[in-house]
């Protein structure tokens, strides 16, 4: 008997099974009601003593080599179903990826990152809750100006001083008292004005506005960069300047490029005159340069600020400057086949 049974403990070491089935036929087979185990505890019964000892043992030996291999056999298929769960069948063909929609305003701002970085302008960010002095004392704007007024800024409440900024203006402020000239930035950001939201204005919108300060720089570079923007990013070879004012430039302009009257949409967009306004520019004023503790002696330098928003309408030919906001899903969509 006790040769039985070392053999019955070889067979089960021995045992593999791929199925639960095999594996419950197994344990059925050494560890159920009616299994060896049980025939073989009622056959020690009748044992001469003498021998009890060593097939005792060997019983008990059987019973756990029985049960760890049912134990060993279960934690191997559930191991390999689970693997199987998490990848799949790697021979399926796969679902299509549904790309997502990049938003014209994120579109646009990057195109205009893009091609003033070819000409080596760096971009700068700052703060979009600002104190008084870089949004407008450093600027040249008096205590009196009116874009001070309550109607036009939003301020905080528990301090007077701070406010959120009215323009990326005060980010070139910044990077003027921290950066030696030559400097030569663009500024894109969030800002905020405390205005009445129509199809054409928002109290939210997005700016880009570019620096260039170093010696000798006049308002003939002023124009041949802005020229060189209008023909990457519309394709229009043709600007004119307008005369201006801005407290931070002076002589100041606003920037208009011909759009051209071939459409029906040319006409309704530049009211029959052919001709669009896109930015605000001008030589930066010397007062700025000094409250940036910059030399205005020595350098020289001009400015422009263009709405992001309203290139984006131009581009895209958007009606209402809202629906950049309302995050409509079937107007973002329209963008997805954009890079």
């Amino acid at each position: 008997m006790l040769d039985k049974v070392t053999k019955l403990i070889h067979d089960v070491q021995a045992f593999n099974a791929t199925s639960k089935d095999e594996i419950e036929a197994f344990r059925i087979k050494y560890l159920g009601s009616k299994g060896l185990l049980k025939d073989l505890f009622n056959e020690f019964k009748t044992v001469d003593n003498s021998l009890k000892k060593d097939l005792g043992q060997a019983l008990n030996n059987l019973r756990n080599s029985a049960t760890d291999k049912v134990q060993e056999l279960n934690d191997s298929i559930e191991n390999q179903q689970e693997t199987k769960s998490f990848y799949g069948d790697l021979t399926r063909p796969s679902e299509p990826i549904e790309l997502g929609s990049r938003h014209p305003i994120s579109l646009v701002r990057n195109r205009i990152v893009e091609v003033f970085s070819k000409i080596g302008f760096t971009v700068s960010e700052g703060p979009e809750i600002e104190d008084d002095w870089h949004n407008f004392t450093a600027l040249n704007l008096p205590e009196y100006h009116p874009a001070r007024d309550m109607q036009d800024t939003f301020f905080v409440e528990k301090d007077p001083d701070l406010l959120l900024r009215t323009h990326t203006s005060s980010v070139q402020v910044r990077y003027m008292e921290n950066n030696e000239p030559p400097i030569r930035t663009i500024s894109p950001g969030r800002v905020f004005r405390n205005e009445d939201i129509s199809a054409r204005a928002h109290c939210i919108f997005h700016q880009v506005e570019g620096l260039y300060i170093d010696t000798d720089v006049s308002f003939a570079d002023l124009k041949q960069t802005l020229l060189y923007f209008t023909k990457e990013m519309f394709g229009k070879s043709k600007i004119r300047l307008r005369p201006s004012y801005f407290p931070f430039t002076e002589p100041s302009a606003e920037v208009d490029i011909y759009w051209g009257l071939e459409t029906e949409v040319d006409y309704k967009i530049t009211k029959g005159t052919g001709w669009l306004e896109i930015m605000g520019c001008g030589m930066v004023d010397p007062n700025v340069l000094k409250n940036a503790n910059i030399d205005p002696e020595k350098y020289t330098g001009y400015a422009f600020g263009m709405g992001i928003e309203r290139i984006a309408m131009l581009l895209y030919q958007i009606p209402d400057i809202r629906m950049f906001y309302e995050n409509d899903v079937r107007f973002l969509e329209q963008f997805k086949s954009v890079l």
